[in-house]
Parts: C-alpha cells; structure tokens; sequence
C-alpha cells in the first residue's frame, strides 16, 4: 500500500478528531477508529488491545472475529501483542508466526494472516495498549507505513485516556510516608544532605490534533529560536566557556540544538496533523525508541542530549519554563531527575545545589563530566525515585556508597553527619600534609602521581600535593567530542596540560578506545564480540588505524616542544606491538624535524602491562622501556577470568588475593633487576590496605585518583615499609585463609592509619 507518512497520517487524525468529538459510547468510537485506520492504510486487519489489571485485552477489532472482542487477552510479555507493550517498542515481521513469542488464540480466526505489524500506545511514558495491522501476503511494512502507525496511536492514547479505559502500566507506586533506602550508580562520589527538588514537572500533551498547522508550524519556529538564544546564552556565560573538555560538550550540545534534520522531523510530524506540543513528542518517542536499540553508551548518550533539549523545546512552546533552576533554590538541595543534560545542570545556583539523583544516567554522561569537576556528587540508575520521593523531603546521599535514604531517620541523619563530620576531618589532615613527602617511617621514599582525563585535572596537582601525573586518558577528548578530534585540537589539550603540570612529569597514554569505549563516529570500530574488553581495542586498534596514532603522535611531539614527552601504550600484549608503536612515533619526530616543527628535548617510551602474556616476555621487552605501568584494573580481571562489572563476582575480583600479589612481586623484582621503573596504575594502589600490601611486594611507585592522594600518603608516612615486607613475605609464603582480614589485624596493631 504505497503512501505516505503524513499524508494517511493526517487522513486518519482527521477522521479521529471528528470521532472524539461525536456522541458514543467507548466502545463504538474504538470500533469506527479501527475501521478508520484499516481503510486508510488498506489494511486487511488493524486491532486495539488495551491494558486494565495487567492484561492486554482486544477492545476493537477490524478483519478479526468479532466474537473475540473482549475474549481474547494476553499478558504482558506474552505473544506479539505482549512483547510490544512490555518492551514499549515495533514489531515488523513478515511472518508472524516465526518470532518465538508468538502465541496463537484460535477464537480471533488469525492463522490466513502472515505478515504482522504493531506500536505501543504511550500516555505519559507509560504503555498502555498496542495498535496493530496484519495482512494475508507475507512482507514487511514499509516505513512510511510504521511512521503513520506510530503518530495514530500517539493521538488514540488521549482519546483512550479521556475515557478512562485503561489503568496503565506505569501506575504510580503509592508513595510512603517513611523512611526509604535505595541503591544506585556511584557516578561522581561525595556525601550530601537537602531537601528534594524535581529538576521539572512532565510537559502532559493534552491536545494532539491541530486545527491550524501553519500556526502549529510558527510555534514551533519561534520555540527554536528562543531555545538556541538560551543555549548561546549558556555556551558564552557558562563557567567553562573558554577551554576544555566542557566547551566541547556545550559545542556538542549546542550542534543538536541547531540540527536541521531534528526541525525536520518535527516539521513532518506537524504536516501529518499534530500539534506543536505532540509533534516534539511525537519526534521524542522515536529517539526513546532508538535509544532503546542502542548497545553503545556514547551513542546513547548522544540521543539523551537530544532528548534534553526537546525536554527544553516542549517546555519552551507550552509555555511551562519553570524549572526548579528557573524558580530558584531556597535550600540545599539534592535535585532529582530522570536525566540531565551538562547545560541544564549548569543553570543551578552551585551553593544549593549539593547533589544529583537520576533514575537513569552514565559515567560517560556529559554532565557527569561537569558535575565532577563542579564537585557535585551524582548517583545514578535510581529506580523510582520521581515516584518515590515528595518535593521537599530530606534525602542523604551518600556518592562513595552509591546509596541514598528519603525521609531518614533522626538517627540516621545524626549517623550521616558524623560521617561527613569526619570526612572533612580526614580531609583537613590530608590537607595538612600535602606538602610533605610520602615517606615510610623508615625512610623508604614513595612517588603518589595521579590519574587525569581532563585539562582541569590539572588542578588537582597542587589540591593534592602529588608528584605529577602518572596517566594522562587521551581517550577523554576522543570520549567527550561529536567528531574526530584534529591534530590542532589535541596538540592544544596537551600543551595545556604539560604548561599547567610545569616541572612536574605527565605520562601520556595513547588514546584506548575500542571495546566498551566505542566512538560513534567511528561505526566500524566498535567491537561486536562477546568480550569487548578483550577485544579490538587500544593499541590493537591504533596499530591497525595508523592514521589516528599519527595524528596523536605529531599532537604530543610538537605539545612536548622543549620538554620530555613521556609515552605509554596501553594493552601491549606482546614485544613487537611495542615496536611498532614506538617505530611510529619514531617516524613522526623524523617528521617534525624535516618540517621544522617543535621536537622533545627527550622522549621516554613506556607500556602498560594488562595483559597478562606480556608478563611472560619482559626479559625482552624490558631492555627497550623507559618506566613499565601495571594497569590493575584490567590485568587482575585477565587473571581471574572475572569481569570487574558483573556484581555476582565481587567477591572473585580482589586485589588482596596471594595470586595477584604473587604475580605483581615477581614483574616488581624483574624490573628491579632490570633498572626499570615500575609504578601501579590503577584503583588498587587508590585503597589503603591495598596500597599497604603494594609496599610490601616492593612497589615505590603510584598513579591513582586525586581524591585519594592524601589517604595513601598518610598511610605510607604511618608505616614501617621494613616490617610490611616481612609480614608480606610470610603471608604470600603460607597464605592465611581470609588474607584480608589478617593483613587488617596486622596494620591495626601497627597503628597504620587506612582511614
């Protein structure tokens, strides 16, 4: 049935809109809709199933059995229909009977039908029925077809809510007036008490049917300009307008707000019949929709910023602008959200706001990126919350647990505030120390560097007291932008960084992209197999594509101009990817010099040792390295076989275990021998206890999180490096059963301060 889009689309809303406004019962408007949609779509089937007490139930039928009418019902989940509702997506099939949760009611006399389409019917987020088509002749709908569905039943959702036929999916749970727990995301850590406060009430589409789309049309222009007046607005005042990561991301931001191809879907949808309001919404359930067939989180968190700014649109063309950061925040406040953008976040008063909870959100979220650096904690993946909180209750959020409590307990809010009472003592002792050495009690000298990402990293340099930066991300700049960053852009991140580290040395790690790291503008990169993080990534890829690696190398030599430029590559598994790196790099300085171009007083190559083979080749490699980093994250998961995301093997990923420690103490002693320096990268030389039992094997050497620099010096400056040793010896000898604990017992009668 060719056709298209907006015009059946709008042939049927305006057979809609006048069966809305006609006399008759429920019941008989739904029998004339669905006759409506099968003589507009020629189709030999359309249907409505609607969801009361959980079921979906067939409430209007066109081609059929009429007898099956309110007789024939389905689970959520169960069959086409079921799938479609629980899962809020569409189904496209050319035989229906193949897909594995079809399910056969012999009363609606279905089995001559092949081919099978259907769409949700969403209210307010919330499914609340699927509309559906079939037809004899097995194919597949076209998408103008699918298109026309979709906008149907985003109209037949308000005439089905008027009359109250269905209860919804997405009731509300009955809000409690006590106390409730509740986990998530640590996505940036700290600990914070306020009040809530809704970042925004839902925009509710009220009227989907236009009676006038030119001025249907005008609204919307006129949304568009005010809206990217305030995000030029945002970009120019924002706190990092000038440089960095965060101009990127506002860049980024700023890019969706002026893609034409967005307008143009909004302009469509308006053609077919729909108001300005329900046209963004309209535009807005299909990104929801992609997103939900979306693996790659960056690409998702593409499509959230764009669902931000429609969010911002809507708001702008119904004229509902109050947000809370509009209206202003009284008290401290943890703001609640079901996503936030980086500009929308930018808007609050940063002396309220002292938290953020999500019910969705990510660590490569862009405004996770700038919460951090604002010091804001953030926790994410909150179920329920919007429905589980009351504006205005006390909430404690505690970022370093990834938890949080609404509406504690008086004792649980005395219990919180010792808590970060005594965080800001330990902090103010950190403090006190940062311009001391980390030395032993007996004299042994550590090196605490710290793990960067950022330009504004940088200022954690001296926030810290650290010895330098021992793993610079390059990927960050790749990870924040929309395209490909160029040669200038990096040369200009590393030089920032390198001015800004002064005397103090930064280790650059080539970019590690790949795997669960995937850049949307980058499609053939991503890796599709079961293990991405042990497959095509790092340097795997930078080998393969050369043309990036050398773009990044010309990047750091002309940055480094003068200076030493320390080098690492990362995932090296064997001897020869290291040469091939360097050899690269090599090329490049040859390059630089013919070209007259900036060139390092000294260049240092170094790699990192994650995977666990290059442990096994170090008498060859150690011979061509400057320093060797150990990467304990992915090497310890390598060694056990235990994927450090997967909560059911927490308790097989520790770092205290006499396997781990014994293969580290045996590359700390090759390279010793060998007159390498070795240094742990990674969150297991960020953990005291850990740190501890690193000292022990014979690490000097660490590059972890700035925020625990001070922990680690206070426990290196507390400890007898000679007695750890000793103890260390004898535990990796006969190893205790609980290796843990009885490293703790020993610290604590040493009176090791662990924090």
């Amino acid at each position: 049935m060719p056709l298209s889009a907006a015009s059946s689309a709008r042939e049927i809303l305006t057979g809609l809109h006048e069966i809305m406004a006609a006399r008759g019962t429920p019941q008989s408007k739904l029998d004339r809709v669905v006759d409506l949609i099968a003589t507009a779509l020629r189709s030999e089937v359309c249907s409505i199933y609607l969801l009361r007490d959980h079921v979906l139930e067939l409430w209007a039928t066109h081609g059929l059995r009429k007898e099956a009418v309110h007789v024939t019902r389905l689970e959520m989940g169960q069959g086409l229909v079921g799938v479609i509702a629980e899962e809020g997506r569409v189904l496209n099939l050319a035989e229906a009977a193949e897909h594995p949760q079809f399910v056969y009611r012999p009363e609606t006399g279905e089995e001559r039908y092949h081919s099978f389409a259907g769409v949700p019917i969403i209210r307010r987020e919330s499914t609340i029925g699927t509309l559906a088509v079939q037809h004899a002749e097995p194919r597949r709908y076209a998408d103008v077809e699918i298109e026309a569905l979709q906008t149907v039943a985003m109209v037949l959702a308000e005439l089905i809510a008027a009359a109250r036929l269905t209860d919804g999916v997405g009731r509300r749970r009955a809000r409690s007036s006590g106390m409730v727990r509740l986990a998530g995301l640590k996505l940036v850590s700290g600990m914070a008490r306020g009040v809530a406060v809704f970042h925004q009430p839902r925009v509710v589409v009220e009227h989907t049917v236009a009676e006038d789309t030119e001025a249907e049309r005008a609204r919307v222009y006129a949304a568009f300009r005010r809206m990217r007046e305030q995000i030029e607005n945002m970009t120019r005042d924002a706190e990092f307008g000038t440089a960095g990561e965060h101009r990127e991301i506002l860049e980024t931001y700023k890019m969706f707000a002026y893609d034409e191809g967005w307008a143009r879907r909004i302009n469509e949808a308006i053609d077919s019949g729909l108001t300005a309001e329900a046209a963004i919404e309209r535009v807005q359930q299909r990104t929801r929709a992609r997103m939900q067939e979306i693996d790659d989180p960056l690409l998702k968190e593409r499509m959230h910023d764009l669902e931000d700014l429609a969010n911002r649109l809507l708001r702008i063309v119904s004229g509902r602008m109050g947000t809370a950061a509009q209206t202003g925040l009284a008290k401290d406040a943890i703001l609640i959200a079901r996503n936030l953008g980086p500009a929308e976040l930018l808007e609050y008063d940063r002396r309220r706001l002292k938290g953020v909870v999500l019910e969705e959100g990510s660590l490569t979220s862009h405004m996770v990126i700038v919460a951090r650096a604002l010091g804001i904690p953030v926790l994410g993946r909150v179920q329920d919350i919007r429905h589980l909180a009351d504006e205005g209750d006390v909430i404690l959020l505690d970022g370093d647990q990834g938890s949080l409590a609404v509406r504690p307990t008086g004792h649980m809010i005395s219990t919180f505030e010792q808590r970060m009472t005594m965080s800001q003592r330990r902090r103010a002792e950190y403090a006190a120390i940062r311009g001391k050495p980390a030395t032993t009690k007996d004299g042994l000298a550590c090196q605490l560097m710290v793990n960067a990402g950022l330009a504004e990293d940088t200022a954690q340099l001296e926030n810290s007291g650290a010895d330098g930066i021992g793993l610079f991300r390059t990927e960050f700049q790749f990870l924040v932008a929309a395209t490909l960053p160029g040669r200038e852009s990096q040369y200009r991140l590393y030089r920032q960084v390198l001015d800004a580290a002064g005397d103090k040395p930064v280790v650059f790690r080539t970019v590690d992209i790949g795997g669960d790291k995937a850049l949307p503008y980058l499609q053939d990169e991503k890796d599709e197999s079961e293990n991405p993080a042990m497959g095509w990534r790092a340097l795997r890829l930078s080998l393969e594509r050369s043309a990036l690696m050398k773009a990044q190398a010309r990047a750091l030599i002309e940055a480094a101009g003068g200076r030493t430029l320390r080098v690492m590559f990362p995932m090296v598994s064997e001897p020869w990817e290291f040469d091939e790196a360097k050899q690269l790099f090599e090329k490049q300085i040859e390059w630089a010099v013919q070209a007259k171009r900036p060139t390092p007083a000294k260049i240092e190559y170094g790699c990192m040792l994650e995977v666990p083979s290059l442990a096994e080749v170090l008498d060859l490699l150690l011979p061509k390295l400057d320093f060797l980093s150990i990467g304990t994250n992915d090497l310890t998961q390598f060694l056990f076989a235990a994927d450090r995301a997967d909560p059911r093997l927490a308790q097989r990923y520790d770092w205290l275990s006499p396997a781990i420690l014994r293969f580290l103490r045996r590359v700390i002693r090759q390279c010793r021998e060998a007159g390498v320096p070795v240094r742990i990268c990674g969150e297991m030389g960020g953990r005291p206890l850990e740190a501890l039992a690193l000292v022990g094997i014979g690490m000097e050497s660490f590059s972890i999180t700035p925020a625990a620099v001070g922990a680690i010096k206070a426990m290196i400056r507390s400890l007898d490096a000679g007695a750890a040793r000793a103890r260390l010896e004898q535990m990796l000898a006969r190893p205790p059963r609980d290796f843990r604990r009885a490293l703790l017992e020993w610290a604590r009668k040493q009176e090791v301060v662990l924090g």
